[in-house]
């Protein structure tokens, strides 16, 4: 691994108490990246900064309801007076909602999701994007989709619909900033673990009486990693590399593409 490779560039990573978050903001951290922490949850956002703490280097952090369209203009323009410019960002922080069939999915919850996942991530690329133009500053964005925004998970319509609605983001954020020199793509993660994320899905999906999956979470667990043709589920480390490779320059002839991170699912 190049320990280099974003030396001295300054890198957002939103949702940056949560598992991926932490994950890549290591990554960055480990290739010489300037990082600063985004997320609704200071208690988090502080335990990550701590953990990815190294002897000279420690995450800044920034709680931020990346839903309030004027808070995110306020923030981003504090993270860059406290930190420096910015050079890239992981536009990675989101909500996976409620577990539900689309007939019975609640209401007020399929709002949020589309609230937090797609308003919000729209804000925080707008703010960001906005100041880099007017800098003159040429980057790298990237957007956390989801294989469901691909495949239309049974009992998720939220969230599914929150990825599509991303990865379409990405694909005309693309063009409006490619003459400007700034790169945007997107990452589709599938079955990630272990941790959090994976637990509650395996357990979420368990609860709802579905023809598509049992009702123990185990049989859930192993019906998920069936359906990979790897045969396991994807590590955090993995979606870190694949982020990092497109954040970096090693991806300077990529825009607008969704990089599915499935293991060979669909």
């Amino acid at each position: 691994m190049s320990q280099s490779r974003f030396y001295d560039r300054h890198i957002l990573v939103t949702g940056g108490g949560g598992e991926i978050g932490k994950a890549v903001a290591r990554r960055l951290l480990a290739e010489g990246a300037r990082v600063s922490l985004l997320d609704i949850d200071t208690d988090k956002l502080e335990h990550a900064a701590a953990e990815l703490a190294g002897d000279d280097a420690r995450p800044r952090t920034f709680g931020c309801d990346i839903t309030d369209d004027a808070q995110v203009a306020e923030t981003v323009d504090r993270v860059e007076r406290q930190a420096g410019p910015l050079h890239g960002l992981f536009n990675n922080a989101g909500y996976q909602g409620a577990f539900a069939p689309v007939q019975a999915y609640p209401g007020e919850d399929f709002a949020r999701v589309l609230q937090i996942n797609v308003t919000g991530a729209f804000h925080v690329l707008h703010h960001v994007s906005r100041r880099m133009v007017e800098a003159g500053r040429t980057g790298s964005i990237v957007n956390t989709a989801s294989m469901a925004g691909l495949s239309g998970p049974p009992n998720m319509p939220a969230y599914g619909t929150s990825k599509a609605a991303i990865i379409g983001l990405t694909q005309t954020a693309a063009k409006d900033l490619a003459p400007h020199g700034i790169r945007v793509n997107a990452v589709s993660p599938g079955f990630i673990g272990p941790g959090f994320m994976w637990d509650r899905q395996v357990e979420q999906q368990a609860g709802v009486a579905s023809r598509y999956y049992g009702d123990d979470p185990d049989t859930v667990a192993a019906q998920m990693i069936a359906s990979v043709p790897m045969g396991r589920y994807g590590r955090l480390e993995e979606i870190a590399g694949a982020v990092a490779f497109l954040l970096s320059e090693d991806a300077s002839y990529m825009t607008g593409t969704n990089l599915p991170l499935s293991g060979g699912g669909a």
